[in-house]
């Protein structure tokens, strides 16, 4: 494949999107680990280069994702998902598997920390964007939705147990908003949000007490023994103290003196809002509606149902997050530990964010013809 036609129906406007996300993300990051105060004695924190080799690796992928057919990666969805429930597993390996925030949900790898979820999370999207083609016409037959709840079952129990409650929600919403695209009847959406509320009447039964004390932390914000309340409270003096212009790049004055808690994943949009202010908040919000809105229009341009219904879990995957995030820096949600795409430190987050993006860009430039690697 030649360089011109390598480049031909490349959405260069999505990876300028991506581009300015990382950006701010890591001048923020720079921020919050005082690059600026240390650099001469210490140079670049460990955060910042491991932020920017995951974005390199992330680049890397999306040139090989993009030399295949995405269809070609289709006709193996039923490997993609064992594999996928087997990376849940390597957390259970003596040695391998490691906590991080109460959570068996990583694996050591020496070089970087691997959340397994992130990595199930792209396995997912592409096996059940393959199962829901497979049934695009038995949708809102009991059966279908049978198997639907039987196929999403392993991911859900796996991620329940290690425990990790935001990624859980994560799968779920990724996987309600898959099936609402594939046209499921409203009846079973309706059935769904009812038994959404059951569950949550009755959360105490089935979360951990960690999991609840965080639950009554949001319904008790003022409470700052509870877990998780000191974080919001620091988290929205933080912003607060923005203001409309912000104090300027680096000149951030809280998270500075580590007043506010894991400012450099979590609570990233804090630090940079007070430093940006309310302009630079709605500057990354924009983006990421434009991030959002890029990809609907991929899904909608899709030259069939599997590229569709892909693209449109990497929606819903990134909507949740987004929102979640940062609703959660305002206290407007409770604190789950989800980052926020592209901008939170995380070098597994990162490259699970690049995939992602490799594979709409592949759907994107395949919108018209087959490629190279295709099964039809």
């Amino acid at each position: 494949m030649n360089e011109n036609n390598f480049l031909k129906n490349i959405d260069f406007g999505l990876i300028l999107i991506v581009i300015l996300l990382f950006s701010i993300g890591l001048l923020a990051i720079a921020s919050a680990t005082r690059v600026p105060d240390t650099f001469q004695e210490d140079g670049l924190s460990r955060e910042v280069k491991v932020q920017t080799f995951a974005f390199i690796v992330g680049l890397i992928a999306i040139v090989i994702i993009l030399l295949m057919d995405y269809q070609f990666v289709g006709s193996l969805w039923k490997l993609i998902y064992v594999l996928s429930i087997g990376v849940l597993l390597l957390v259970y390996i003596p040695g391998l598997g490691v906590v991080r925030g109460n959570a068996l949900s990583w694996i050591d790898l020496k070089v970087i920390d691997l959340q397994t979820s992130e990595v199930a999370k792209i396995g997912f999207i592409i096996a059940f964007a393959k199962f829901l083609e497979n049934k695009e016409d038995e949708i809102n037959q009991i059966k279908t939705l049978f198997q639907a709840l039987i196929f999403m079952a392993p991911f859900l129990l796996l991620i329940y147990k290690q425990p990790d409650l935001g990624s859980m929600l994560v799968f779920v919403f990724i996987a309600a908003g898959m099936l609402l695209v594939a046209r499921l009847d409203w009846r079973y959406v309706g059935t769904g949000v009812g038994l959404a509320v059951i569950g949550g009447m009755n959360a105490d039964k089935f979360l951990s007490q960690t999991q609840m004390d965080r639950l009554f932390a949001f319904l008790e914000p003022e409470n700052l023994s509870l877990p998780g309340n000191y974080h919001v409270m620091a988290s929205k003096t933080t912003i607060g103290a923005g203001m409309i212009r912000g104090r300027g790049l680096f000149q951030g004055v809280y998270h500075k003196g580590d007043w506010l808690p894991v400012q450099e994943t979590d609570f990233i949009f804090a630090v940079w809002v007070e430093e940006m202010g309310f302009v630079g908040g709605i500057v990354v919000i924009g983006l990421y509606l434009l991030l959002l809105l890029n990809l609907m229009k991929i899904a909608y341009k899709a030259k069939d149902k599997f590229g569709s219904y892909m693209v449109s879990g990497i929606v819903f995957m990134f909507l949740f997050q987004i929102f979640e995030n940062i609703a959660m820096t305002m206290g407007l949600m409770p604190v789950t530990g989800i980052t926020l795409p592209f901008l939170s430190y995380g070098g597994s987050s990162m490259i699970t964010n690049m995939l992602v993006i490799g594979i709409a860009l592949n759907v994107y430039k395949r919108r018209k013809k087959q490629g190279m690697f295709s099964t039809k």
